[in-house]
Formats: structure tokens, sequence, C-alpha cells
């Protein structure tokens, strides 16, 4: 999954024409290729060599498709009366991500630093060794720096399935760990598109907006950026900025 990792990772950072997608798709299907005929080639056993290729080239396809399809799981929320059609407003049910922490002033870099941690984290890397499903969304807890030079706290976070929750693999490097989210709510605003920091504090600015004009109590800081799709998918994406609802307001 590197391979695709590196071709689309900068994928998010400026809208792609069509024409440019199409590109990236025809980029990711050479790729694929050249690397099974350099393995075919480097190695003795031909026919071995083109069984495991084949394998992996099948276990690869089989992730972008459920990257573009879907199917993730996700963390069960229940959703609340709105007094605005532009938000949502969720109560999320006790949940576990596994997260970490990353500081900087550069919020795309500082998100796939931490995406990168994560996702070592889901193939393997863990004290178990074992393979932990992706899911969406993908979570940016964003506390702003004091000034526009001064760095900046991004918490990525991953959902994890329920099937872990009982015992969650542990770490193996400190800067991860298990979080444990009691119940909270949050306001809402979806946008799509690839999402980037300069669209994210566009879409956060309105929502700031929208729930002043109804009179809603919220934290201004920190707030979420939140992903759902993988690079791999192409059109119809989601994208959410999340404001946690001040405690006490019904």
């Amino acid at each position: 999954m590197l391979v695709y990792f590196r071709l689309f990772r900068n994928v998010g950072n400026v809208p792609l024409s069509a024409a440019n997608q199409k590109r990236r798709l025809q980029n990711v299907t050479r790729h694929v290729s050249w690397v099974c005929l350099v393995s075919s080639h480097s190695q003795t056993s031909q026919l071995l060599l083109s069984q495991r290729c084949g394998v992996e080239v099948g276990k690869m396809l089989r992730a972008m498709g459920k990257m573009v399809f879907g199917g993730f799981e996700n963390p069960k929320f229940t959703a609340q009366e709105s007094k605005g059609e532009d938000y949502e407003v969720r109560t999320y049910h006790p949940t576990q991500w596994i997260s970490t922490t990353v500081s900087g002033i550069e919020q795309d870099e500082a998100l796939s630093t931490g995406f990168k941690r994560l996702f070592r984290y889901i193939q393997g890397n863990n004290e178990k060794q074992v393979k932990v499903d992706m899911t969406a969304p993908v979570t940016c807890l964003i506390n702003p720096g004091e000034g526009p030079s001064c760095e900046s706290s991004f918490t990525v976070s991953f959902y994890l399935p329920e099937e872990h929750h009982a015992e969650p693999p542990k770490p193996t490097i400190p800067e991860i760990f298990v979080e444990n989210r009691k119940e909270f709510t949050v306001f809402v605003r979806t946008f799509g598109g690839f999402a980037n920091s300069q669209n994210t504090r566009d879409e956060l600015l309105k929502l700031i907006e929208s729930l002043k004009r109804d009179g809603m109590s919220f934290k201004a800081a920190p707030y979420y950026r939140v992903g759902y799709d993988s690079p791999f998918k192409l059109v119809n994406r989601r994208n959410e900025v999340w404001l946690v609802r001040e405690e006490g307001q019904e």
C-alpha cells in the first residue's frame, strides 16, 4: 500500500481536474505492472513469483476497491434536532480510537505524518502484530497555536473496530496511544472535494457563522477536521468540520 500512498500523498492539497484524476489512476495501474515485472525478473522461480505477485496485486486491488466504494466501520452516533439546515448535531457514543499527536505549523503536513504513523500500526506494527481493519472517519483534533507562525497541536485518530475494544493491540512506539472518548456532542458541517487546510478553515468559519446565527453555544477551539475517503476515491467525497457543543446546552 505504500506504493499507492506515495502516488497519492499530495492529492489532498490541491483539487484535481477530471483529466488529472484519470492520469493518476493510470499511473497506479502502470506502477503495479512495473512492480510485478521487476519482481518476476529478480528471482529464480518465475512461476512462484508470478503467483506471489498476483496474490499481492489482488490484495492491493481489493483494498483499493474498499477505499473507493466504502464499507468502512463507523463509530455510532445519535442525530439530534438541528435549528439550521446547513449543519447537523450528533451525539457520539463512547468509543475507542488509536491516536497520535503531531506538533507543527503546516496542517496538511502534520495530518500526513500522523496518518502514516497510524497506518503502520493497523498494518501490524503493534505488540500483537495483528492487522486492524481500516475504519472511517479519520479525525484530526486541531488545537491552534497563538499565532500564524506558532506551532499547533494536531491529534490524528483512527476509530478502533469494535472487535478490538476489549483488548486493543498495544502500540510499539510511545507516539501512538489508545484514546477512550466519552460521549460528546458536535456540530457538523459537511463539504465535498479534496480537503486541505484552506478549505477546511473556510468551512469552519461558515459553521461558526451558522451557530452564532442560531444562538448555539460551542467551543471555538479545539476543532475537528474529519475525512471519510481515501485518495483513491475521486468523486462524491465527504469531509466534515466539527465543533464541540458546550456542556449543559440542550
